[in-house]
């Protein structure tokens, strides 16, 4: 199985993603976690260039440098794992290229799920849980665990339009798409919730 996470920033994606892991592992079952971008070697050098760079980069460029790290990633991380018979599980994926580069940056649809097709080979997650919170909030998570990143500088209206794209993938696509509230729960309610969601589906 093929389980990914999405939503904003500061809305408990890895956190989330870890103790589900570790929740299947406790059943016996093999999962591989990674991430996007940086899931492989190459994909951490482009991960410190779109996260860190203080260069301003081209929006056609910045795309680009997404679904290269994509690619690389299907090619000798997830893929293989699949087919290994483990469950992987990843800390963003194509709804993450979706909702910042079309909501967030403005670019073309057509473009953008061009890219997402060519560089994921077609291959999308049985399972998707959006982690929903509101923007603010979630900045304000993210600035107590970190040093902000070139995303989480952005201004509050890009974080917004990501947030509404987000949700549009959900209303779309609600079989594979599942909103978890996480703005006021504690991080075990919603990882009970996340754990609830995945049993009716592994039914």
């Amino acid at each position: 199985m093929f389980i990914t996470f999405e939503g904003p920033e500061g809305c408990g994606k890895s956190t989330q993603s870890k103790l589900l892991k570790a929740y299947l592992e406790s059943l016996g079952k093999q999962v591989i976690l990674t991430c996007e971008p940086g899931g492989t070697k190459l994909g951490e050098e482009l991960r410190n260039i779109l996260l860190h760079t203080p260069e301003k980069l081209d929006q056609l460029a910045e795309l680009a440098l997404f679904a290269a790290d994509r690619a690389e990633h299907v090619a000798k991380i997830i893929q293989p794992a699949l087919s290994a018979g483990k469950i992987v599980i990843c800390d963003r994926y194509v709804d993450s290229t979706v909702a910042y580069q079309i909501g967030g940056r403005g670019l073309p649809e057509d473009l953008v799920r061009y890219f997402n097709m060519v560089s994921s080979r077609g291959l999308l997650p049985q399972v998707t849980f959006l982690l929903k919170v509101d923007p603010q909030i979630g900045l304000q998570r993210a600035g107590q665990e970190k040093v902000a990143d070139r995303f989480e500088n952005e201004k509050i209206s890009f974080h917004k339009a990501v947030l509404n794209k987000y949700l549009e993938i959900a209303k779309n696509d609600a079989k594979r798409v599942k909103i978890i509230e996480s703005n006021a729960r504690s991080i075990e309610a919603v990882q009970e919730n996340i754990q609830k969601e995945l049993k009716v589906l592994l039914l």
